[in-house]
């Protein structure tokens, strides 16, 4: 038999929708900061010559490696060198090291475990200060290094170098508020939100790029339609493994209330193949940006010849390459197993389980179920980072075969994907409180004009 949250959900309608009010307010403002995202990331930085340096991002014989990925989830900004250049990537960066220092600095450790709400305010804020930092950074690297090309800036100087750091790390700053925004008075995660708006912004491009190709007899009609068949067939397994989960059976003792007896209800436990989500990617992706940014700003300079090896090693870590992709699954099933490890704490949901009389069948309440917990996610887990790992990887095999000229990754199909069905999730979660909201007004309304008394609390 069906619950009641379930009976709602089936009787969900356009009707509805229509009657959500709140519902309505938060879709147009999570739809107008994306507007005002995408405007931004055509806005270019003061002082940068659009047209040379389209042509120098566009031109064929470059070697643009990462810049290509970058560009991607900033929407096209890095093509056109916009204000938004930089995207979220500084504050995803940070994220990774306060969220890393927080597993092994105990300050922090403390204020995460033990710090409640303010604690997590407190951390956020960390993270918010970090931005700051690697945006400045980041952009002081993007300003010498345009600085220093001809052509690509009408007036170099120190001025320029000030205002494109100041314009990239101010740009940086408001995606990140804008982001919480989002969070707090939208719909979904706000930034979630701002990559997954960059990543579908060019998908149109990529795919009149693979038009392109086949119209041109670059690429035969045949390798085509795989391409289309492997990106649906990959949609629909990520589609199936984000939604597979290992429910375990919680079971509640009965108890004695008065002359009857009460509880003995049993429950589930849902335990996600996938934990972790899109993060593990994303945070692999960031990490691996690193190196290569590194490299390509001193592309120009003069190295000392104890590392002549870095450019070898850097170029090694472009997309197709085998140090890349070994990297890269590394890092893929290093952050499953450490995010996991932040967002389900076995002992914790032990400990509640055993304070409010819940236990695994067959298994002892507290340290026993803690340990059967940390065993069934662990082996949850492999199964998770195999499968992101290999969304991941599956595309780069592909850009090794047929190039990097139309690089679309498996990081972005998962992000699309899980971002999508989040926030139709929360979108249904506030359809089914509105409902929930509907019923008690009528309760209350029908109680009322029967004449009886509303139960005075005690």
């Amino acid at each position: 038999m069906a619950s009641a949250a379930e009976q709602l959900a089936a009787n969900m309608n356009m009707g509805s929708f229509a009657r959500a009010t709140e519902l309505h307010k938060r879709l147009l403002f999570t739809l107008g900061a994306l507007i005002v995202y995408r405007i931004g990331t055509f806005v270019p930085i003061p002082g940068i010559n659009s047209q040379a340096f389209l042509q120098f991002f566009q031109n064929p014989d470059g070697q643009r490696g990462i810049l290509d990925m970058v560009n991607m989830f900033s929407g096209g900004a890095v093509e056109r060198m916009a204000v938004f250049a930089l995207n979220v990537m500084p504050y995803i960066s940070a994220s990774i090291i306060v969220q890393l220092m927080a597993a092994v600095y105990g300050p922090w450790e403390k204020l995460r475990k033990e710090g409640g709400e303010a604690g997590r305010k407190q951390l956020n804020q960390y993270t918010r200060y970090l931005t700051v930092v690697l945006a400045i950074a980041q952009s002081f690297g993007i300003a010498v290094g345009l600085n220093a090309s001809p052509g690509l800036v009408d007036s170099p100087g120190l001025f320029f170098i000030a205002t494109t750091v100041v314009t990239l790390t101010g740009g940086t700053m408001f995606l990140m508020w804008l982001g919480e925004q989002v969070t707090a008075r939208g719909v979904g995660n706000g930034i979630s939100l701002i990559i997954f708006a960059g990543i579908v912004a060019v998908l149109p491009a990529t795919i009149a790029r693979l038009l392109g190709l086949a119209q041109e007899g670059q690429m035969s009609a045949f390798a085509l339609l795989f391409i289309a068949l492997l990106a649906v067939a990959t949609i629909v397994f990520i589609v199936f493994m984000e939604r597979a989960q290992r429910r375990l059976l919680i079971q509640y003792p009965k108890r004695q209330e008065g002359n009857r007896m009460a509880g003995g209800e049993r429950s589930f436990l849902p335990l996600k193949v996938n934990t972790a989500g899109v993060i593990p990617p994303i945070f692999a992706s960031s990490l691996l940006l690193l190196p290569t940014t590194v490299a390509q700003m001193t592309a120009n300079a003069d190295l000392p010849s104890w590392m002549g090896w870095l450019p070898t090693v850097t170029g090694q870590l472009t997309h197709g390459q085998p140090l890349f992709m070994a990297l890269y699954a590394v890092l893929i099933v290093f952050f499953c197993f450490f995010y996991t490890s932040i967002t389900f704490n076995p002992e914790d949901t032990a400990e509640n389980l055993r304070k409010y009389g819940g236990f695994l069948p067959g298994i002892r309440p507290g340290k026993r179920t803690a340990e059967y917990l940390d065993y069934v996610l662990t082996r949850l887990t492999v199964i998770g980072a195999a499968y992101i790992t290999l969304v991941c990887l599956l595309p780069e095999f592909m850009v090794a075969q047929m190039g990097n000229s139309l690089y679309f990754g498996g990081t972005s199909i998962l992000i699309v994907v899980s971002v999508t069905m989040d926030t139709v999730a929360q979108i249904q979660s506030h359809l089914l409180a509105h409902q929930y909201e509907g019923l008690i007004k009528k309760a209350k309304l029908r109680r009322g004009g029967r004449g009886v008394p509303t139960p005075v609390r005690r």
